[in-house]
């Protein structure tokens, strides 16, 4: 599929997120990679064949500080290749692509992943 189509899913994915999260994106950044780098998979000690759907960077909700200066933007990363070798309908990737951007904010929000895995959000 092409990004652009891609791109289309991920925007109809963001549109079911429940009002109450979909208001903490407006300072969020949502960029779309094809995979993530071999480099960035060591930096987050995964495995070079490890499938990462998303990825979270900034500083969480829980660690800032009104006196902190203002730094980049938190950005949420979806990866187009991942989530598409998944083999699912669309109906299925856009409910994943969904899960993940959830799972993202909870990263924004603070969460680790055992809290998220206890969620169902793992």
């Amino acid at each position: 599929m092409d990004a652009r189509t891609f791109e289309r899913l991920v925007e109809q994915a963001i549109a079911r997120i429940p009002p109450e999260l979909a208001g903490y994106l407006e300072n969020v950044l949502i960029a779309v990679q094809p995979s993530p780098s071999p480099e960035l998979l060591a930096e987050m000690g995964y495995p070079p064949d490890e499938m990462l759907f998303g990825l979270f960077t900034g500083v969480p909700l829980n660690e800032r500080s009104p006196l902190d200066p203002p730094l980049y933007p938190a950005t949420i990363y979806l990866f187009q290749e991942p989530l598409e070798n998944l083999g699912l309908s669309r109906e299925e990737l856009i409910e994943e692509i969904e899960i993940t951007v959830v799972h993202e904010i909870a990263h924004f929000f603070g969460f680790g992943e055992d809290e998220l895995d206890a969620l169902g959000y793992g």
